[in-house]
Protein backbone atom coordinates (compact mmCIF):
# COMPACT_ATOMS: atom_id res chain seq x y z
CA UNK A 1 0.00 0.00 0.00
CA UNK A 2 1.62 3.27 -1.16
CA UNK A 3 -0.74 6.02 -0.31
CA UNK A 4 0.77 8.84 0.35
CA UNK A 5 -0.35 12.99 0.81
CA UNK A 6 0.40 16.05 1.40
CA UNK A 7 -0.36 15.35 5.55
CA UNK A 8 1.73 12.55 5.70
CA UNK A 9 4.92 14.66 4.90
CA UNK A 10 3.01 16.80 7.03
CA UNK A 11 2.83 15.39 10.34
CA UNK A 12 5.80 12.23 9.58
CA UNK A 13 3.09 9.25 8.93
CA UNK A 14 2.90 6.69 7.01
CA UNK A 15 -0.30 6.64 6.39
CA UNK A 16 -2.91 9.88 5.82
CA UNK A 17 -4.76 8.27 8.47
CA UNK A 18 -5.46 10.35 11.44
CA UNK A 19 -7.29 8.19 14.77
CA UNK A 20 -8.98 9.87 17.26
CA UNK A 21 -9.00 8.32 20.71
CA UNK A 22 -10.13 8.71 24.38
CA UNK A 23 -8.04 5.41 24.64
CA UNK A 24 -3.72 5.72 25.16
CA UNK A 25 -3.66 1.96 24.16
CA UNK A 26 -5.34 2.78 21.25
CA UNK A 27 -3.83 5.70 19.93
CA UNK A 28 -0.19 4.32 20.68
CA UNK A 29 -1.25 1.57 18.32
CA UNK A 30 -2.76 3.77 15.78
CA UNK A 31 0.75 5.45 15.74
CA UNK A 32 2.97 2.30 15.17
CA UNK A 33 0.58 0.90 12.47
CA UNK A 34 1.59 4.15 10.77
CA UNK A 35 -1.09 6.82 11.19
CA UNK A 36 -1.59 9.39 13.47
CA UNK A 37 -3.24 8.56 16.87
CA UNK A 38 -4.60 11.37 18.31
CA UNK A 39 -5.31 11.19 22.37
CA UNK A 40 -8.62 12.96 23.36
CA UNK A 41 -7.75 14.84 26.37
CA UNK A 42 -11.34 15.73 27.63
CA UNK A 43 -11.40 12.46 29.99
CA UNK A 44 -8.85 14.02 32.31
CA UNK A 45 -9.23 16.26 35.59
CA UNK A 46 -5.28 15.73 36.86
CA UNK A 47 -2.95 17.27 34.42
CA UNK A 48 -0.66 15.05 36.74
CA UNK A 49 -2.72 12.06 34.96
CA UNK A 50 -2.61 13.42 31.88
CA UNK A 51 1.30 13.76 31.84
CA UNK A 52 1.58 10.44 33.25
CA UNK A 53 -0.43 8.86 30.09
CA UNK A 54 1.76 11.21 27.54
CA UNK A 55 4.69 9.72 29.34
CA UNK A 56 3.33 6.39 28.95
CA UNK A 57 2.88 7.18 24.54
CA UNK A 58 5.99 9.00 24.52
CA UNK A 59 7.57 4.86 25.45
CA UNK A 60 4.50 3.20 23.24
CA UNK A 61 4.17 4.43 20.28
CA UNK A 62 7.47 2.97 19.09
CA UNK A 63 9.05 6.54 18.24
CA UNK A 64 5.84 7.16 15.65
CA UNK A 65 3.87 10.72 16.01
CA UNK A 66 0.93 11.36 17.54
CA UNK A 67 -1.03 14.34 18.38
CA UNK A 68 -3.19 15.41 21.21
CA UNK A 69 -6.94 16.20 21.16
CA UNK A 70 -8.36 18.93 23.49
CA UNK A 71 -11.89 20.68 23.95
CA UNK A 72 -11.80 24.33 24.72
CA UNK A 73 -15.41 26.15 24.21
CA UNK A 74 -14.94 29.56 22.92
CA UNK A 75 -16.90 30.70 25.99
CA UNK A 76 -16.95 29.26 29.21
CA UNK A 77 -20.64 30.38 31.63
CA UNK A 78 -18.62 30.22 34.69
CA UNK A 79 -14.95 29.24 35.46
CA UNK A 80 -15.72 28.28 39.06
CA UNK A 81 -15.17 25.33 41.29
CA UNK A 82 -17.51 22.36 40.71
CA UNK A 83 -19.00 23.47 43.87
CA UNK A 84 -20.19 26.68 41.90
CA UNK A 85 -21.31 24.97 39.20
CA UNK A 86 -23.47 22.87 41.01
CA UNK A 87 -25.44 25.33 42.11
CA UNK A 88 -26.60 26.34 38.54
CA UNK A 89 -28.18 23.31 37.71
CA UNK A 90 -31.69 23.21 38.52
CA UNK A 91 -33.52 20.43 40.69
CA UNK A 92 -35.95 19.04 38.62
CA UNK A 93 -33.14 18.17 36.33
CA UNK A 94 -31.72 16.15 38.64
CA UNK A 95 -34.78 14.88 39.62
CA UNK A 96 -35.27 13.65 36.29
CA UNK A 97 -31.59 11.74 36.25
CA UNK A 98 -32.57 9.91 39.44
CA UNK A 99 -36.14 8.92 38.47
CA UNK A 100 -34.84 7.94 35.23
CA UNK A 101 -32.04 5.83 36.78
CA UNK A 102 -34.22 4.30 38.75
CA UNK A 103 -36.84 3.25 35.81
CA UNK A 104 -34.38 1.67 34.26
CA UNK A 105 -32.58 -0.49 36.67
CA UNK A 106 -29.46 0.55 36.77
CA UNK A 107 -27.74 0.30 40.49
CA UNK A 108 -25.61 2.82 42.51
CA UNK A 109 -21.50 2.76 41.68
CA UNK A 110 -19.72 0.35 43.47
CA UNK A 111 -18.04 0.91 46.51
CA UNK A 112 -14.75 0.47 45.09
CA UNK A 113 -15.31 3.06 42.20
CA UNK A 114 -14.17 6.19 41.58
CA UNK A 115 -16.06 8.95 41.46
CA UNK A 116 -15.65 11.64 38.85
CA UNK A 117 -16.26 15.61 39.85
CA UNK A 118 -18.16 15.80 36.19
CA UNK A 119 -16.09 19.24 34.92
CA UNK A 120 -13.51 17.07 33.29
CA UNK A 121 -11.98 18.53 30.41
CA UNK A 122 -15.22 20.75 29.39
CA UNK A 123 -14.43 23.79 31.56
CA UNK A 124 -11.69 26.07 29.67
CA UNK A 125 -9.72 26.36 32.20
CA UNK A 126 -8.53 23.15 32.97
CA UNK A 127 -8.79 22.65 29.30
CA UNK A 128 -5.71 25.20 29.49
CA UNK A 129 -4.17 22.87 31.84
CA UNK A 130 -4.09 19.86 28.97
CA UNK A 131 -2.43 22.31 26.56
CA UNK A 132 0.59 22.95 28.95
CA UNK A 133 0.93 19.69 29.58
CA UNK A 134 0.92 18.74 26.07
CA UNK A 135 3.36 20.88 25.15
CA UNK A 136 5.49 19.18 27.54
CA UNK A 137 5.72 16.29 25.35
CA UNK A 138 6.79 15.67 21.45
CA UNK A 139 3.15 15.98 20.04
CA UNK A 140 2.75 16.04 16.25
CA UNK A 141 -0.53 17.54 16.52
CA UNK A 142 -3.12 19.61 18.66
CA UNK A 143 -6.15 19.88 17.68
CA UNK A 144 -9.39 21.22 19.06
CA UNK A 145 -12.69 19.46 19.15
CA UNK A 146 -14.83 22.91 19.10
CA UNK A 147 -12.99 25.34 16.28
CA UNK A 148 -9.85 27.46 16.55
CA UNK A 149 -7.89 27.84 19.52
CA UNK A 150 -7.13 30.71 21.47
CA UNK A 151 -4.74 32.74 19.40
CA UNK A 152 -2.34 32.47 22.37
CA UNK A 153 -2.74 28.71 22.70
CA UNK A 154 -2.07 28.47 18.40
CA UNK A 155 1.04 30.98 18.98
CA UNK A 156 2.66 28.49 21.61
CA UNK A 157 1.98 25.67 18.93
CA UNK A 158 3.24 27.50 16.20
CA UNK A 159 6.51 28.68 18.01
CA UNK A 160 7.10 24.70 18.94
CA UNK A 161 6.55 23.64 15.76
CA UNK A 162 3.13 21.70 15.87
CA UNK A 163 0.41 22.00 13.49
CA UNK A 164 -3.08 22.86 15.18
CA UNK A 165 -6.25 21.64 13.93
CA UNK A 166 -9.86 22.42 14.23
CA UNK A 167 -13.15 20.46 13.48
CA UNK A 168 -15.52 22.35 11.17
CA UNK A 169 -18.78 21.87 10.53
CA UNK A 170 -19.46 24.47 7.72
CA UNK A 171 -17.57 25.95 5.00
CA UNK A 172 -17.23 29.42 7.11
CA UNK A 173 -16.22 28.12 9.58
CA UNK A 174 -13.30 26.79 7.96
CA UNK A 175 -12.76 30.09 6.88
CA UNK A 176 -12.53 31.57 10.07
CA UNK A 177 -9.91 28.91 11.81
CA UNK A 178 -7.36 28.86 8.45
CA UNK A 179 -7.69 32.90 8.83
CA UNK A 180 -6.85 32.45 12.95
CA UNK A 181 -3.83 29.98 11.61
CA UNK A 182 -5.32 26.65 12.07
CA UNK A 183 -3.24 24.01 9.55
CA UNK A 184 -5.33 21.68 9.15
CA UNK A 185 -9.29 21.94 8.89
CA UNK A 186 -11.48 18.56 9.78
CA UNK A 187 -14.46 18.53 8.24
CA UNK A 188 -16.58 16.95 9.83
CA UNK A 189 -19.69 15.39 8.61
CA UNK A 190 -23.20 15.00 10.35
CA UNK A 191 -22.17 11.24 10.05
CA UNK A 192 -19.85 11.40 12.67
CA UNK A 193 -20.21 10.57 16.37
CA UNK A 194 -19.62 12.87 18.88
CA UNK A 195 -20.01 16.95 18.61
CA UNK A 196 -21.11 17.27 14.74
CA UNK A 197 -23.11 19.70 13.00
CA UNK A 198 -26.24 19.79 10.32
CA UNK A 199 -24.41 19.02 7.02
CA UNK A 200 -23.11 15.55 5.46
CA UNK A 201 -19.68 14.73 4.84
CA UNK A 202 -20.21 14.01 1.06
CA UNK A 203 -21.65 17.72 0.60
CA UNK A 204 -19.17 19.24 3.59
CA UNK A 205 -15.66 17.63 2.29
CA UNK A 206 -15.59 19.74 -1.33
CA UNK A 207 -17.27 22.84 0.45
CA UNK A 208 -14.13 22.95 2.82
CA UNK A 209 -11.76 22.06 0.65
CA UNK A 210 -12.75 24.52 -2.27
CA UNK A 211 -13.32 26.79 0.63
CA UNK A 212 -9.82 26.81 2.29
CA UNK A 213 -7.94 25.90 -1.16
CA UNK A 214 -4.16 25.86 -0.25
CA UNK A 215 -4.35 27.35 3.17
CA UNK A 216 -4.37 24.54 4.98
CA UNK A 217 -5.03 20.73 4.74
CA UNK A 218 -8.48 18.95 4.76
CA UNK A 219 -9.19 15.83 6.40
CA UNK A 220 -12.49 14.13 5.86
CA UNK A 221 -14.31 12.89 9.01
CA UNK A 222 -17.54 11.83 9.38
CA UNK A 223 -18.93 8.76 8.31
CA UNK A 224 -15.66 7.56 7.59
CA UNK A 225 -15.36 3.33 8.26
CA UNK A 226 -14.10 1.59 5.31
CA UNK A 227 -10.87 2.05 3.00
CA UNK A 228 -13.73 2.67 -0.06
CA UNK A 229 -15.02 5.96 2.89
CA UNK A 230 -11.21 6.86 2.72
CA UNK A 231 -10.97 6.73 -0.87
CA UNK A 232 -13.82 8.50 -1.47
CA UNK A 233 -12.61 11.51 0.83
CA UNK A 234 -9.61 11.77 -0.88
CA UNK A 235 -11.73 12.05 -3.95
CA UNK A 236 -13.74 15.13 -3.09
CA UNK A 237 -10.58 17.02 -2.17
CA UNK A 238 -9.36 15.85 1.24
CA UNK A 239 -5.88 15.28 2.34
CA UNK A 240 -6.72 11.98 4.59
CA UNK A 241 -9.14 10.87 7.57
CA UNK A 242 -10.15 11.44 10.59
CA UNK A 243 -11.75 8.31 12.09
CA UNK A 244 -13.06 7.84 15.84
CA UNK A 245 -15.63 5.28 15.63
CA UNK A 246 -13.90 2.95 13.53
CA UNK A 247 -11.54 2.35 16.76
CA UNK A 248 -14.42 1.65 19.53
CA UNK A 249 -14.47 -2.15 18.35
CA UNK A 250 -10.84 -2.52 18.87
CA UNK A 251 -8.96 -5.17 20.97
CA UNK A 252 -7.32 -1.86 22.80
CA UNK A 253 -9.74 -0.21 23.56
CA UNK A 254 -10.27 -0.83 27.17
CA UNK A 255 -10.71 2.39 28.62
CA UNK A 256 -13.57 1.71 31.13
CA UNK A 257 -15.21 -1.23 33.14
CA UNK A 258 -18.15 -1.02 30.40
CA UNK A 259 -15.46 -2.09 27.57
CA UNK A 260 -17.58 -5.67 27.26
CA UNK A 261 -20.92 -3.93 27.32
CA UNK A 262 -19.77 -1.32 24.89
CA UNK A 263 -18.76 -4.21 22.02
CA UNK A 264 -21.81 -6.05 22.70
CA UNK A 265 -23.95 -2.95 21.93
CA UNK A 266 -21.56 -2.22 19.01
CA UNK A 267 -21.70 -5.22 17.28
CA UNK A 268 -25.39 -5.34 17.09
CA UNK A 269 -26.20 -1.97 16.77
CA UNK A 270 -27.25 -0.53 12.60
CA UNK A 271 -26.49 2.17 11.23
CA UNK A 272 -30.02 3.66 11.72
CA UNK A 273 -28.95 2.97 15.62
CA UNK A 274 -27.74 6.33 16.50
CA UNK A 275 -28.85 9.54 17.68
CA UNK A 276 -27.90 13.14 17.20
CA UNK A 277 -28.87 15.11 20.49
CA UNK A 278 -27.59 17.56 23.37
CA UNK A 279 -28.08 15.32 26.58
CA UNK A 280 -24.24 14.44 26.72
CA UNK A 281 -22.70 17.72 26.73
CA UNK A 282 -25.21 20.30 26.05
CA UNK A 283 -24.04 20.95 22.76
CA UNK A 284 -25.55 18.24 20.15
CA UNK A 285 -23.31 15.65 19.87
CA UNK A 286 -24.21 12.02 18.25
CA UNK A 287 -24.80 9.08 20.42
CA UNK A 288 -25.86 5.34 20.97
CA UNK A 289 -29.27 4.86 20.95
CA UNK A 290 -30.00 3.35 24.15
CA UNK A 291 -32.85 3.56 26.95
CA UNK A 292 -30.94 6.14 28.25
CA UNK A 293 -31.20 7.99 25.01
CA UNK A 294 -34.97 7.25 24.90
CA UNK A 295 -35.88 8.45 28.44
CA UNK A 296 -34.47 11.83 26.97
CA UNK A 297 -36.75 12.38 24.20
CA UNK A 298 -39.81 11.89 26.03
CA UNK A 299 -41.90 14.29 26.34
CA UNK A 300 -41.53 15.38 29.91
CA UNK A 301 -38.05 15.25 29.82
CA UNK A 302 -36.48 18.32 30.91
CA UNK A 303 -34.32 20.35 27.96
CA UNK A 304 -30.72 19.82 28.06
CA UNK A 305 -28.49 22.45 29.65
CA UNK A 306 -25.57 24.10 28.32
CA UNK A 307 -22.07 22.85 28.01
CA UNK A 308 -20.57 22.29 31.22
CA UNK A 309 -23.46 21.86 32.96
CA UNK A 310 -25.27 19.32 30.77
CA UNK A 311 -21.96 17.24 31.22
CA UNK A 312 -21.80 17.48 35.06
CA UNK A 313 -25.57 16.76 35.85
CA UNK A 314 -24.98 13.43 34.36
CA UNK A 315 -21.22 12.79 34.96
CA UNK A 316 -22.29 10.22 37.85
CA UNK A 317 -25.31 8.64 35.85
CA UNK A 318 -22.68 8.01 32.77
CA UNK A 319 -20.79 5.91 35.50
CA UNK A 320 -23.28 4.06 36.56
CA UNK A 321 -25.08 3.31 33.46
CA UNK A 322 -21.70 2.61 32.32
CA UNK A 323 -20.73 -0.09 35.26
CA UNK A 324 -23.83 -1.68 35.14
CA UNK A 325 -22.89 -3.74 32.40
CA UNK A 326 -26.01 -3.65 30.28
CA UNK A 327 -25.47 -2.48 26.32
CA UNK A 328 -29.34 -1.24 26.50
CA UNK A 329 -28.55 1.84 28.77
CA UNK A 330 -25.06 2.87 27.50
CA UNK A 331 -24.35 6.54 26.59
CA UNK A 332 -21.71 6.59 24.47
CA UNK A 333 -20.73 8.69 21.28
CA UNK A 334 -20.74 6.96 17.85
CA UNK A 335 -21.32 8.01 14.61
CA UNK A 336 -23.59 6.05 12.14
CA UNK A 337 -21.05 3.92 10.84
CA UNK A 338 -21.30 1.56 13.94
CA UNK A 339 -23.43 -0.57 11.63
CA UNK A 340 -20.62 -1.46 9.68
CA UNK A 341 -19.36 -3.11 12.91
CA UNK A 342 -19.41 -6.77 12.92
CA UNK A 343 -16.10 -7.77 15.12
CA UNK A 344 -13.35 -7.16 17.57
CA UNK A 345 -9.81 -7.30 15.88
CA UNK A 346 -6.46 -5.44 16.87
CA UNK A 347 -5.77 -1.77 15.93
CA UNK A 348 -3.15 -3.42 13.57
CA UNK A 349 -5.26 -5.27 12.10
CA UNK A 350 -7.75 -2.91 11.79
CA UNK A 351 -5.53 -0.33 9.97
CA UNK A 352 -4.04 -3.22 7.52
CA UNK A 353 -7.99 -3.75 6.42
CA UNK A 354 -8.53 -0.06 5.90
CA UNK A 355 -5.59 0.44 3.81
CA UNK A 356 -5.62 -3.00 1.55
CA UNK A 357 -9.10 -1.39 0.77
CA UNK A 358 -7.92 2.23 -0.48
CA UNK A 359 -5.34 0.10 -2.57
CA UNK A 360 -8.17 -1.83 -3.89
CA UNK A 361 -10.43 1.31 -4.22
CA UNK A 362 -7.65 3.13 -5.95
CA UNK A 363 -6.82 0.56 -8.50
CA UNK A 364 -10.66 -0.05 -9.29
CA UNK A 365 -10.83 3.49 -10.02
CA UNK A 366 -7.81 3.72 -12.18
CA UNK A 367 -9.09 0.89 -14.00
CA UNK A 368 -12.40 3.24 -15.09
CA UNK A 369 -9.98 5.58 -17.22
Amino acid sequence: MSMRTRLCDRLGIEHPIVGFTPSEHVAAAISRAGGLGVLGCVRFNDAAELDAVLTWMDANTGGKPYGVDVVMPATAPTEGVPKDLNALIPDGHRRFVDDTLRKLGVPPLPSDAEEADGVLGWLHSVARSHVDVAFQHPIALIANALGSPPADVIERAHDRGVPVAALAGKAEHARRQVADGVDIVVAQGHEAGGHTGEIATMVLVPEIADAVGDGALVLAAGGIGSGRQVAAGLALGAAGAWMGSYWLATEEYQLTTHQPALHRALLRASSSDTVRTRIYTGKPARLLKTRWTDAWAEPDAPKPLPMPLQNLLVSEAHQRLNHADDPEVLSMPVGQIVGRMNQVRPVAEAMADLLREVDETLNRLDKLR
